[in-house]
């Protein structure tokens, strides 16, 4: 039995839940205060084969020795799981041959692969290095689920691991491939079981779980294990630091991954071009424009020449504060020095010429796009149709649209959002209607900046029986809406005598759990009780 409370923070892993949790003391407690002292590791034997058995095996292990499959064949049906464990004993020198004898088995008699059998080929793999053979075996396995399958092979691997004069290879093969698979808790399970027996897993293993967490956005378990890695001083290499800078970023604590980038050398790690590109990021990510463009300054100093991820990086940082002129002199800087841009660094911009309404800026980079041989998306075509429809320019964003088809591309839900925007913007609320049935109709989701312009829209033109059908859609798919935006709603209806319809939306909302904060319904039924004629929500 493992002495440490592992299972306390596997369930922490399993949880889906959204809300901030402590993960420092849960993975903390596994060790704090505790003096490591490994369980000794058993040793078992097995029962030597006799009579027939024995006979058998001989038989079948001159066949495999010279590799005669046919005669192999003949014997199959006189297979067992006792004899085919001791075949791969005796075969486990060769792991070419333990191998392809593994899997002939399971060609002939899958139900033989015990765990007994699968721990045997797993020594023989790992501790000839063959890692990816042995996770092919052990993925498929894992895959069914099984509540007690892992915990059952880890102590079948143990007590087999002597028999085989097996490495510590084995057991961080089983924990990479839980990581693989996003199965945290049973890497978690194995990671704890390992520290029991002696065993740490390797820096590459650490990172695909490291990997893993961060693929999932679990930055705050990521940032414990790392912790647990420090602990047990297994030395990070650059990719671990890169990856725990990335989960600082996202938790927005800059200094503290600004922190692990100034340690780096004192680490023993040079920092990469993705070590300055994901503080950059960071920065970036924060409007810490200066910032990040003395990252790059540094990055020259340093010998680190900036790739097209770094002028990316930056040039989408400063489209996003509205700087386009700064963001297209890094475009040019880019290509004196160059760096070709790519399809990516062309959306940035389009997307943000699109933002402030300039389809004519959109246009020249698409078509610079087009001779440079930049291959376009949905993406740079969503760019350009918002900049049209930004302009009102509708009929052109149209046809922009019929080109999709000639692309192989296909519309998006941005591709709708912008076409609304541009019936909108041409106060065409029912032609902007329109384009939302047919969005929904082709299973695309609004999102809420979509409902907030089409109310707004139908507001506008006093139409607000048609800004409650949009209120409604948005209630129909639990999309909170914006406060502002249902004020005026709210006092366009109650002028028009439609008191009891507020009241009924209000229920609705609250009902649904629909309600924005800041929201006052105590404000709402006073004014439609006592003065009908007020216009309780303007300040």
């Amino acid at each position: 039995m493992s002495k440490f409370p592992f299972r306390r923070f596997s369930t922490f892993l399993n949880s889906t839940e959204k809300e901030s949790i402590s993960v420092e003391p849960i993975i903390s407690g596994i060790l704090r205060g505790r003096n490591w002292n490994p369980i000794p590791l058993p040793h078992r034997t097995i029962p030597e084969p006799q009579g027939q058995d024995l006979d058998f095996v001989n038989v079948a292990h001159s066949h495999l020795i010279h590799s005669d499959w046919t005669k192999l064949d003949s014997l199959s049906n006189g297979l067992t799981a006792f004899r085919v464990k001791h075949l791969l004993l005796k075969i486990q020198k060769d792991h070419v041959l333990s191998l392809e004898f593994f899997n002939w088995v399971g060609s002939q008699k899958p139900s033989l692969h015990t765990l007994e059998t699968i721990s045997i080929i797993l020594h023989i793999l790992t501790r000839n290095r063959k890692f990816k053979s042995a996770e092919a075996i052990l993925r498929p396995i894992l895959a069914s689920n099984s509540i007690d399958l892992p915990s059952k092979l880890f102590e079948s691997i143990v007590y087999s691991y002597r028999l085989c004069n097996s490495s510590a290879h084995v057991f961080d093969s089983l924990f990479k491939t839980f990581a693989h698979m996003r199965k945290f808790r049973n890497a978690t399970d194995t990671f704890c079981r390992m520290k029991d027996y002696g065993f740490l897993p390797t820096v590459v293993s650490c990172n695909a779980y490291l990997s893993s967490l961060l693929g999932l956005d679990r930055v705050d378990i990521a940032l414990a294990f790392y912790r647990e890695m420090r602990r047990y001083r297994i030395s990070p290499n650059v990719f671990t630091l890169n990856m725990v800078m990335c989960a600082y970023c996202r938790m927005g604590k800059l200094d503290k991954a600004a922190e692990v980038f100034g340690e780096m050398e004192n680490m023993g790690c040079s920092p990469t071009i993705a070590s300055y590109n994901t503080l950059m990021s960071g920065y970036c990510s924060k409007g810490l424009l200066s910032m990040a463009t003395n990252l790059k300054t540094l990055m020259g100093k340093n010998g680190v020449h900036p790739n097209v991820i770094t002028y990316n990086t930056l040039i989408n940082g400063f489209c996003k504060e509205g700087k386009l002129h700064e963001a297209n002199r890094l475009f040019s800087e880019m290509k004196a020095i160059k760096v070709d841009p790519n399809t990516v660094t062309y959306n940035i911009l389009i997307n943000g010429y699109g933002q402030e309404g300039n389809c004519e800026m959109g246009s020249r980079l698409h078509e610079e796009m087009s001779r440079n041989r930049v291959k376009a998306d949905i993406l740079t075509y969503n760019g350009l149709i918002l900049g049209l429809c930004k302009e009102g320019k509708t009929k052109k964003a149209a046809y922009l649209v019929k080109d999709l088809d000639k692309e192989n591309l296909v519309p998006n839900a941005s591709t709708f959002s912008a076409l609304i925007r541009g019936q909108c913007v041409r106060n065409n609320s029912d032609r902007a209607f329109q384009i939302y049935k047919s969005m929904v109709r082709g299973g695309f989701h609004p999102n809420a900046h979509t409902f907030e312009m089409l109310i707004s829209s139908f507001c506008k033109h006093e139409d607000f029986d048609g800004a409650v059908l949009i209120l409604k859609e948005m209630f129909k798919r639990s999309v909170i809406p914006d406060l502002v935006i249902l004020h005026k709603l709210y006092e366009g209806l109650c002028q028009g005598g439609k008191q009891k319809l507020v009241l009924l939306l209000c229920s609705e909302m609250e009902a649904r759990g629909l309600t924005p904060q800041g929201f006052d319904k105590d404000k709402i039924i006073y004014a439609l009780g006592l003065n009908k004629e007020s216009q309780p929500f303007r300040d």
